[in-house]
Formats: structure tokens, C-alpha cells, sequence
């Protein structure tokens, strides 16, 4: 058989390899680091939120929530190679609306959690095929603590000087009507493959 022959056959096994997408292997590691970038997002902007609140009172620490998540998610995108943000069908930042794939994976994160799964182990990944290739889609659950409350929480849980602050910042917002361990959100992360 002459080599282009040769080339036509095993030219279509060749593209199904490729585009079968990463390994098994692959994909628990690329799991793996979404994991490490969502609790690091999470606990570094935990932690600069019960600072602020300590030191400015829960009015001061919009601004963390504002200015310095942003730039968090970005530092974790540096960080571990991924794009990486945080979304809610009932957002707060105009930025922070979900795409399709956002939506669909925290709703199904919403009825793991009414189906009695813990929300601080609610995740779930997908490789998904789009316009421009494929990519690594994964979402971690935001369950609303306690301390949530005060920003996120029913008309009777937040401050009236909260209140007007968040009318300031953000007049659009929808992110209120939370009660403990509800998921108020995902950390939304992708990478193209």
C-alpha cells in the first residue's frame, strides 16, 4: 500500500484520538487543581472579608467583595492556569451573571444539596465542546454561612446602613433572600484544552 493510502486510513484514527479530549488521568488532575483554585479563592477571600468586617465594620467590607474579589479570581487564574470566577443566577456584580453551563451546574449542585449532600462538598466538572474547542467546565458550590447573612441574608438580617451601601454600590442587585447553607453562587472555573 503507497504511503498516501497508507496516510487516508489512518488519518480519521488519528483526528478521533485528538478529539476524544484529555485522558482519565488528565481530567482527575485538571479536577484536582480546580479543587486547589476554588479553596484557595475561598479561603483567601474568607479571610480578607473577616478582616474587613473586623476592622470596618460589615459596611467597610463591601469593598472587599467589590474590588478585591475580582482581583483574587484573577491572581487564582494566574495561579493555577485556569480562568476562574464567581457567578449566581442571583448576582450581585453585573459581571458575576452565569453562562449556561454556570446555571445548569448549580442548579444541579442545588438539588444534590436538597437531596442531602454536604454544600461544602458540592462540586462537579464536564468537558464540554463550544465554538472554539473544548474546555474543562467546573463549579464549586458558595454555601451561605452564618456571617452571609449580614450582606446576603433577608430584609431583617441586614443593616440598614448595609442596606444602603449595597443600594450605592450596586443598585442592581439580587443577591439578598439567603438563609444558611442555601448555595448562594459558584466558583466557576475553565480551561481550554
Amino acid at each position: 500500500m503507497k504511503a498516501p493510502a497508507l496516510i487516508a486510513l489512518a488519518l480519521p484514527v488519528m483526528l478521533a484520538a485528538c478529539a476524544s479530549g484529555p485522558s482519565a488521568e488528565e481530567q482527575a488532575a485538571m479536577t484536582a487543581d480546580a479543587r486547589k483554585a476554588s479553596g484557595a479563592l475561598i479561603q483567601k477571600l474568607g479571610g480578607e472579608l473577616k478582616a474587613a468586617i473586623n476592622e470596618k465594620g460589615p459596611e467597610g467590607a463591601i469593598s472587599v467583595c467589590k474590588e478585591r474579589a475580582p482581583q483574587i479570581a484573577a491572581d487564582m487564574s494566574k495561579q493555577f492556569n485556569f480562568d476562574v470566577k464567581r457567578v449566581s443566577p442571583k448576582n450581585r456584580n453585573p459581571a458575576g451573571v452565569p453562562d449556561a453551563w454556570e446555571a445548569e451546574a448549580q442548579a444541579g449542585l442545588e438539588k444534590r444539596l436538597a437531596a442531602g449532600e454536604k454544600p461544602e462538598t458540592l462540586d462537579t466538572w464536564q468537558i464540554v465542546s463550544t465554538p472554539g474547542g473544548k474546555q474543562f467546565r467546573y463549579a464549586k458550590a458558595l454555601p451561605v454561612q452564618p456571617v452571609c447573612l449580614t450582606c446576603h441574608g433577608g430584609p431583617a438580617d441586614i443593616p440598614e446602613g448595609v442596606k444602603a451601601r449595597l443600594a450605592t454600590e450596586y443598585p442592581l442587585d439580587k443577591a439578598t433572600g439567603y438563609a444558611p447553607g442555601m448555595v448562594r453562587g459558584i466558583v466557576s472555573i475553565k480551561r481550554s484544552l
